[in-house]
């Protein structure tokens, strides 16, 4: 997908940054990263055979789960090729057509991953504060409908940012802060009046990023008003273990997208070491985090690994 040493035109090409100051350690540095590269790929790939291998994963709890493997699976493969260019052959230069592609899949499929998380707290809300119902809501034709509307809503909203990207020239620095394409990163190389850029910008994150968040948060709330109404706190706490797989992948997607955008938006000054470390936290750590934390906190996923592979229970207090 990725021509990194030419540009095909007169386009620009820019130049993909690793670490700085720890250039003559790239080379030991791919190794780590090859490796989880390796596990976020196998871990979120054997997500996606559990839930179609074993019946009782057939539902829409982990239906849900299965798209966001497969959502992470593209992430994983969006930035893989760039990343270890840079790191493993020391290849640094990107042409603005390759660099644009990558851009418009990572920013889609992190949108369509904050999509699938909404749909997630949907799924919750209904099992917990409409038990009886839970099967006549969450339908298969409801999974797809939801998944589907993740991704159309960030291919749409995406898709005109590429486009635009064109029409400016590029002029000056061409050095980018990360080691893959970040939307607000090849704006600030741009020559021009790019208000209308950076107004879209800021609508497509409250359009999808801050109004997810607002529902999930709403969700939670009216989940815990549910569950102090249960009665006894065993009860309770029983109730919102269903939901901490959950909680856990939503902070471990949001806390660092979070970070990395006041970093872009509000810290000019910062460390270049520190917007390379937040971008490899949020396109790298959360990938393989999210198959881990399922397999530490989900019971139904951990009998599924026993079946499958005899894995031992891993999770305290087992």
């Amino acid at each position: 997908m990725l021509a990194f040493n030419h540009s095909a035109s007169n386009w620009p090409t820019f130049s993909l940054l690793g670490i700085p100051g720890l250039e003559a350690a790239h080379i030991w540095i791919s190794i780590p990263f090859c490796l989880l590269y390796t596990l976020a790929l196998v871990g979120n790939a054997l997500l996606l055979l559990l839930v179609r291998a074993e019946q009782n994963l057939h539902a829409p709890q982990f239906y849900f789960l299965a798209v966001l493997a497969l959502t992470d699976l593209g992430l994983s493969l969006s930035t893989m090729p760039s990343v270890l260019a840079v790191f493993w052959l020391d290849v640094h230069r990107i042409g603005l057509d390759a660099c644009l592609t990558q851009m418009f899949f990572i920013h889609t499929l992190s949108s369509v991953e904050s999509g699938v998380l909404v749909a997630m707290a949907f799924d919750r809300l209904v099992a917990v504060c409409a038990p009886l119902n839970y099967t006549r809501i969450l339908t298969r034709h409801t999974v797809a409908w939801l998944s589907g509307a993740a991704l159309v809503r960030g291919a749409t909203l995406l898709a005109p940012l590429p486009f635009v990207l064109r029409t400016f020239p590029f002029c000056g620095a061409t050095g980018l802060s990360h080691s893959y394409c970040y939307y607000p990163d090849v704006l600030n190389l741009a020559c021009g009046d790019v208000t209308v850029s950076s107004a879209y910008e800021l609508a497509f994150v409250l359009c999808t990023f801050a109004a997810d968040a607002v529902f999930i948060l709403a969700s939670y709330v009216k989940i815990l008003g549910t569950l102090l109404k249960l009665g006894p706190p065993g009860r309770t706490w029983k109730a919102l273990h269903t939901c901490a797989c959950h909680l856990c992948t939503v902070c471990v997607f949001y806390l660092p997208l979070l970070s990395l955008a006041v970093l872009h938006r509000y810290t000019h000054h910062t460390s270049p070491v520190l917007y390379s470390t937040m971008s490899d936290a949020y396109l790298l750590v959360t990938p393989l985090l999210n198959p881990l934390v399922y397999s530490l906190k989900s019971q139904q996923i951990q009998a599924a690994l026993r079946k499958r592979f005899g894995v031992q229970r891993v999770a305290a207090g087992e």
